[in-house]
């Protein structure tokens, strides 16, 4: 990362225990040598709402216009915001199949939060070696099972 402090990382996760059931998302923000963490959970939800969740907030917690380079192990939040959103938006929000597209209010909070910012949306594998993954997911998972009363 560099110490450019209109550089910002951000590593995000989210998920659920079961699937739909409590969830929780977290995000690293890191820009100049400095660390924020956020997180957050909800009672009933989903993996790609809590995934969905972890970008919007990240994003929002932003106070200026950034250069942004999002890690996310979601290909759901990556494919959306980089493949699918131009054909959503062309259909008026309706998937291939002509179904209104799932997640709606989240895809707008996450696009209305990304706009001032240049992002580079990159997939990393989840669950692996991506250490900075892997402590997004431990700390959606603290939030999850702190809603919960200890563990899901």
């Amino acid at each position: 990362m560099g110490s450019d402090p209109a550089l910002v990382e951000i590593w995000t996760d989210g998920g659920c225990r079961p699937n739909p059931g409590p969830g929780g998302w977290a995000a690293i923000l890191a820009s100049g040598g400095r660390e924020r963490e956020l997180s957050g959970a909800e009672a009933m939800t989903t993996n790609n709402r809590m995934e969905l969740t972890a970008a919007a907030e990240a994003l929002a917690a932003l106070k200026r216009p950034c250069r942004v380079v999002l890690h996310t192990d979601s290909e759901y939040l990556r494919l959306g915001i980089t493949r699918w959103r131009e054909g959503w938006v062309r259909r008026n929000w309706r998937n291939a199949a002509g179904d209104p597209v799932a997640n709606y209010d989240l895809w707008q909070r996450v696009l209305a939060a990304a706009a001032p910012h240049e992002i580079d949306w990159r997939w990393v594998r989840g669950h692996a070696a991506d250490a900075m993954n892997n402590r997004a997911d431990r700390l959606a998972t603290r939030a999850r099972e702190a809603l919960s009363g200890g563990g899901v």
